[in-house]
């Protein structure tokens, strides 16, 4: 499997509510449309701060998702430079996400079995 994340931050005047209302009901949907056939998992994680901790996280979300291997992730990133995708997923983005400083990351884990009993 080959994971890739994206801690993301929301466009700059939106709550983290209306973050996560257009994120689930919108965004969503357009990227199941297009991870289709390239994906096995498409996960959002909304992080929310400790209980008494008074500062916000330093995302709004994480954003995962997990593809057999990683010739097909490229495949992937290949078919969404199609022009008129790329346009759709960048207008809905410039709704949704603050972008400048982006990043995304691959990702190597390490699942410890002897915990809990």
């Amino acid at each position: 499997m080959y994971k890739v994340i994206m801690p993301m931050h929301r466009k700059p005047g939106m709550s983290r509510a209306e973050f996560r209302e257009y994120y689930e009901t919108r965004h969503r949907l357009i990227g199941e449309k297009y991870l289709a056939g390239f994906a096995v998992k498409y996960m959002r994680r909304y992080p929310m701060a400790l209980p008494g901790d008074d500062q916000e996280p330093d995302f709004d979300v994480i954003l995962e998702v997990w593809y057999p291997d990683q010739e097909t992730y490229q495949r992937f990133i290949d078919y969404i430079q199609d022009p008129a995708i790329a346009a759709e997923i960048s207008a809905d983005e410039a709704n949704l996400f603050e972008t400048e400083g982006r990043r995304g990351y691959q990702l190597e884990e390490a699942v410890s079995d002897n915990i809990g009993g």
